[in-house]
């Protein structure tokens, strides 16, 4: 499990979001974190088992299992400049790691807020607002998802290669 989460975070390397407290809800928020390249790793580890072979099932895509309306409230980034309107866009995006990894983190930039409201935007949060969505992220999570994203995190912290944000 840690070895796919750290090969996501040493392939993955997107830059730190200078992530801001707006979203949805704008409550006085003391403190954000960005959002790091472990963290994604460990949200895909919770999703999907950051399984790279997975392709679209249904109404979701690749290892972030992506819907069509999350992968448009990204932006709609795409793999090698390709049309943004092209019926195959999308698919091709959230198969792709690092442009699912951009639109998972365009997403997040998006709706950051503090979805558990301890003050603090953290991984937690993030990882919060990918599962339940920008809307609704203050819910209870699925117990297999938080189960593996803490788990993961804890990994992390333990190797030494992140602190909880």
């Amino acid at each position: 499990m840690i070895s796919y989460v750290i090969f996501f975070i040493v392939s993955f390397t997107i830059s730190l979001l200078d992530c801001k407290a707006a979203g949805p809800t704008s409550n006085p928020v003391v403190k954000v974190q960005p959002n790091t390249n472990w963290c994604l790793g460990c949200i895909c580890e919770a999703i999907s088992n950051c399984n790279r072979t997975l392709k679209c099932d249904g109404d979701v895509c690749g290892l972030f299992r992506i819907t069509w309306p999350y992968w448009a409230d990204s932006g709609k980034p795409t793999v090698n400049n390709e049309d943004k309107n092209s019926t195959t866009a999308y698919a091709n995006c959230s198969n792709n790691e690092v442009c699912a990894g951009t639109a998972v983190s365009n997403y997040l930039k998006k709706f950051s807020q503090d979805c558990n409201k301890d003050g603090v935007i953290d991984c937690y949060d993030y990882a919060a607002i990918h599962y339940r969505g920008g809307y609704g992220c203050s819910g209870p999570l699925n117990n297999e998802y938080f189960n593996k994203f803490t788990t993961c995190e804890k990994h992390i912290q333990t190797l030494g290669t992140g602190t909880r944000t």
